[in-house]
């Protein structure tokens, strides 16, 4: 037996039909520089019908690690979530995919599966180390469950139309889930959230260097509420008081409530992942 699921990005709804089936694998991220911005509400519309939900980012010609930590940054994943890497760019090398693979093996591999998408074409022809990470998802519009290639596969993509659709090589969605590693769903599915807590007003300040800087900005940037030029970077400016100071607006505050140095709802609001 298998178990059936679909691939979705920001060009599929939010509210995409989930009957028949067990997993659903949402596009995050691509590059350094761009966020899904519907994959929390496809990744939590896929939990409350109890699916596994996994992630992935497109890999751009770069510097791997950093393209690993926007990742693993600004992905919405829980615990059991498996992640993976899209190679798909021609100016992507071999030896660039498995140093992303490395690294988000580094960053999240005691939590989370860390495999591969790639195409048929691609891994024959392309591929020079075999190397998959913990699951290659081999994309090749043939027979279901039939993919033209001699490695191990986990996850076979078969159709693009009119979604994404893929096999699963496991029995059902209980041993799925047991090898992703995240536990049964409750009656409410909603997971923990794993968000970064708020720092403190006076965290903000002029000279503070940090990573969870970087994620607010991606965040804000997310919200369509940047003001940044370039970045965002780990250093508080101008540009992220200003762009801060639009979220706070968005949010309905005025006046010196919309200052633009966080405060404890409005950042609980934002949903800045850990870092």
């Amino acid at each position: 037996m298998t178990v059936k699921g679909i691939d979705v990005s920001s060009y599929q709804s939010s509210a995409f039909s989930t009957s028949g089936l067990d997993f659903v694998f949402v596009k995050a991220t691509e590059g350094t520089s761009y966020i899904n911005p519907k994959m929390r509400d496809q990744a939590a519309h896929a939990r409350a019908a109890g699916l596994v939900v996994g992630f992935y980012h497109f890999l751009r010609p770069g510097d791997m690690a950093a393209q690993a930590r926007y990742f693993v940054e600004c992905c919405a994943s829980v615990e059991g979530d498996p992640l993976f890497a899209d190679w798909e760019d021609p100016g992507v090398t071999c030896a660039q995919k498995d140093a992303f693979l490395a690294e988000v093996k580094h960053l999240r591999g005691a939590t989370h599966r860390v495999g591969l998408y790639c195409n048929q074409s691609y891994w024959l022809t392309r591929d020079t180390t075999s190397n998959a990470g913990d699951a290659l998802w081999i994309a090749d519009y043939v027979t279901a469950g039939k993919p033209r290639i001699k490695a191990a596969w986990t996850f076979h993509q078969y159709a693009d139309r009119p979604l994404d659709t893929n096999l699963g090589s496991f029995a059902d969605r209980a041993a799925l889930r047991k090898w992703a590693g995240s536990s049964a769903p409750a009656s409410n599915p909603e997971p923990k959230p794993t968000y970064a807590p708020f720092p403190g007003a006076s965290f903000f300040k002029t000279g503070r260097h940090s990573a969870l800087i970087t994620a607010m900005g991606r965040r804000l940037a997310a919200e369509g509420c940047s003001a940044y030029a370039v970045g965002p970077g780990p250093d508080w400016s101008d540009a992220d008081r200003a762009s801060y100071a639009k979220w706070q607006k968005k949010l309905g505050y005025t006046g010196h409530e919309a200052d633009g140095i966080p405060g404890a709802k409005s950042w609980a609001a934002l949903k800045v992942p850990r870092v």
